[in-house]
């Protein structure tokens, strides 16, 4: 897979599939090259300060909004209510928790999703949970995205093929990635999967400062990659189902045709 570096960069990418798909001069023309519909994915308030304005314009073969209404999901073990969970004062650690096995028993990234811990709740942006995932059978003919803050993926076991509106990513063991806000995103696996998920409530993942350990410690914006822009243009007979992570609840609703 092909990528860009930087972190926090102002990145620019197009499918070589349809040259001269973005915009000249300027972001929402009337009419876009190719019929393509422009819509801006916003990470931060309108008016905010130019050092942390985050949005990001993409160019749709149809409206991200083109889809039936949501409706409750029964699926994964989600929670951000921490006054449910009793207290406990003693020392814990948790084992690693077992992978089904399929095909008895199929679980995807968004059905093998369970919270661990976490503090503060998303509707009041601010907090942080983390979940751990196991699943062994890719997201088939459907997606996520978290309307609450930004997930940070950690593979343990195995290995993740992600697809975004943005492009893909294949994020192995000893790697991390980052899917922001609003973000629709769906999970390839390749066997049985494990992993960490740290979600932040209303803020986004910043660089440390380098402090004590100078200027060669740590990493640095450039080992940070964004994946290259990558399209389907493709209908699903028997429709596509988009998941919402609202509030600590998920929500699905179905379209016609893939996001990307």
């Amino acid at each position: 897979l092909q990528y860009m570096s930087g972190f926090g960069n102002e990145h620019v990418s197009e499918d070589p599939r349809c040259p001269g798909a973005l915009p000249e001069g300027q972001n929402n023309p009337q009419v876009c090259p190719y019929g393509l519909y422009a819509e801006q994915l916003s990470g931060s308030a309108f008016t905010c300060p130019r050092p942390t304005n985050k949005r990001s314009w993409l160019y749709r073969i149809l409206p991200s909004v083109c889809h039936k209404p949501f409706k409750p999901l029964e699926e994964g073990h989600l929670t951000h209510n921490w006054d449910e969970v009793e207290p406990d004062p003693n020392q814990l650690r948790w084992k690693p928790f077992e992978i089904p096995k399929a095909p008895q028993n199929k679980l995807d990234f968004v059905s093998g999703l369970y919270t661990l811990c976490g503090a503060g709740e998303p509707r009041g942006r601010n907090g942080i949970a983390v979940h751990i995932f196991v699943c062994n059978t890719s997201m088939l003919n459907r997606c996520l995205y978290n309307s609450d803050g930004d997930f940070l993926i950690v593979p343990q076991q195995g290995k993740l093929l992600i697809t975004t509106e943005f492009g893909k990513m294949l994020v192995e063991p000893n790697e991390i990635c980052v899917i922001q806000q609003g973000m629709r995103f769906s999970v390839e696996v390749f066997g049985e999967t494990r992993g960490y998920i740290l979600e932040v409530y209303g803020a986004h993942f910043e660089l440390p400062d380098l402090g004590p350990i100078g200027a060669n410690g740590l990493a640095n914006p450039r080992d940070f990659l964004v994946p290259v822009a990558w399209y389907e243009d493709r209908q699903v007979p028997g429709g596509y189902t988009v998941i919402s992570k609202y509030q600590g609840k998920l929500f699905a609703a179905q379209q016609v045709r893939k996001p990307w």
